[in-house]
């Protein structure tokens, strides 16, 4: 899901979190006293929005792929748009007070909320969240203490891509990436951040049952410690470790990298030929979910709701998943993306 998410490590940053909320005198959800609107008015005309790229398109990059000129007709709100390239440049971005709605990854989304840069949504006024999956709403990384913050916009899975010639027999299991990982020593790729770190855990989910590891996103002491070891000892293997999409995609084209975490939009941006494919492990996989979030201090909150209910709309929702590469958040959405696009992304 999409560029980089990067955050502190996972089960310090959600005590983190956790502690900011109840320091902010959170109630009910809603940080520093905040509230979700009630109703809303009228239009103010313009909206600054802050996103990874490709989710803001008005036809200046290729003039078929445009969502943002229709939503500027039907409203009025012209759209100013800025992208960023990692969670982190995000949230210090949001912190300006430039930006009227941002679409956060899960890495991000709290500690915004956390901070008071990001209000309550009310989705009583966002018609088109009635047809978002029930799997991605009400969730820990868009919701607090019952009070939603945000509408979900796509989401993919962190899965195991391998060089089809240089990696068999097929992998079955994130082994090759960890206890393995020598056997391709040097051409093994990793996702750089420390959200990595649950994908360790989830492999000691299986591999060292003793620890007692639930949830690879919430861990103690010692899960936390012996993740980070697993982390430690995969990185003599590492030839490379991967934020932007695109080098990654490069790195399985040329061969400098055999094995891997990926995303599904990497495999499928691949040049024809090249000796890959993907698969789900045996232990599972990790997975990402961005969400469209709304200012505390935003100047046009009337056409940052406007926003939120079109993007969620299913044309919209359809388009821009689609062109990024990821599952859409809207159920209907499939039928407005080309034919086996849902399916190549497991939507649903």
């Amino acid at each position: 899901m999409p560029p980089t998410r990067r955050r502190a490590a996972l089960a310090l940053l959600a005590a983190a979190s956790l502690a900011a909320l109840t320091a902010c005198g959170t109630s009910g959800g809603s940080s520093g006293g905040e509230t979700a609107a009630t109703e809303l008015g009228e239009m103010e005309g313009t909206v600054s929005i802050l996103a990874w790229p490709g989710y803001v398109e008005d036809g200046s990059n290729d003039p078929a792929v445009d969502w943002v000129t229709p939503f500027e007709e039907q409203t009025g709100c012209q759209v100013t748009s800025k992208t960023y390239g990692t969670s982190d440049e995000a949230f210090s971005l949001m912190k300006t007070g430039d930006y009227d709605v941002v679409a956060a990854s899960g890495d991000a989304s709290l500690r915004l909320v956390a901070a008071g840069t990001v209000a309550p949504v009310n989705t009583d006024l966002i018609p088109n969240y009635a047809g978002v999956y029930d799997f991605l709403k009400m969730q820990s990384w868009n919701s607090v203490d019952g009070v939603s913050y945000g509408v979900p916009h796509g989401y993919g899975a962190n899965l195991l891509m391998y060089n089809t010639d240089v990696v068999t027999p097929a992998p079955t299991s994130w082994d090759v990436v960890f206890d393995k990982g020598s056997e391709f020593q040097g051409k093994v790729t990793a996702y750089d951040s420390p959200i990595y770190i649950a994908d360790a855990a989830m492999y000691l989910m299986t591999h060292q049952p003793d620890l007692g590891i639930e949830n690879p996103y919430a861990l103690d002491e010692e899960q936390l410690a012996a993740s980070v070891a697993l982390l430690k000892e995969q990185r003599a293997n590492i030839g490379e470790y991967w934020s932007d999409y695109l080098k990654t995609i490069q790195s399985f084209e040329s061969g400098d990298t055999v094995v891997g975490t990926t995303w599904q939009v990497i495999a499928n941006s691949l040049a024809e030929g090249t000796p890959a494919a993907v698969t789900v492990p045996s232990e599972g996989v990790t997975g990402w979910s961005d969400t469209w979030m709304i200012a505390s201090a935003a100047k046009s909150p009337n056409c940052a709701y406007a926003w939120l209910d079109y993007i969620a709309s299913p044309e919209a929702n359809g388009q821009a998943t689609e062109y990024f590469g990821e599952a859409p958040s809207n159920q209907a959405a499939c039928e407005f993306r080309s034919e086996g696009s849902c399916e190549a992304y497991h939507a649903g």
